[in-house]
């Protein structure tokens, strides 16, 4: 947990989301069920890679829970972006989205 927080730490809202995540996990819920395919229709469903839907469902969420997409952005890339020159977190976001033909209105709402 401590890689995937944000600031390298876990605190009382890490444990929370990652105590909601598995508890939809283990209920048969999973985090791309209904709003991945509310989003991105059944039938592109279909084409996209288990592994990329479990990717693109966490996505998802985060971006559902940040106020704007450079938060998001700083949210997923949290550690990448400091080995990196520019820090554009926005625009690498945007072009994940894009190429599941997604945009952040679409997302966030």
């Amino acid at each position: 947990m401590a890689t995937l927080c944000p600031t390298g730490r876990i605190d009382s809202a890490a444990v929370d989301f990652e105590t909601q995540r598995l508890a939809r996990l283990w209920s048969g819920e999973a985090a791309e069920g209904g709003q991945l395919e509310e989003l991105i229709g059944e039938n592109r469903m279909a084409l996209i890679d288990p592994f990329d839907r479990v990717q693109l469902g966490y996505v998802i969420e985060v971006c559902r829970k940040s106020a704007s997409l450079s938060e998001a952005g700083r949210t997923l890339f949290a550690a990448s972006r400091k080995q990196r020159k520019s820090t554009n977190d926005a625009d690498r976001l945007r072009k994940y989205l894009a190429r599941f033909d997604l945009d952040w209105n679409a997302v966030a709402r």
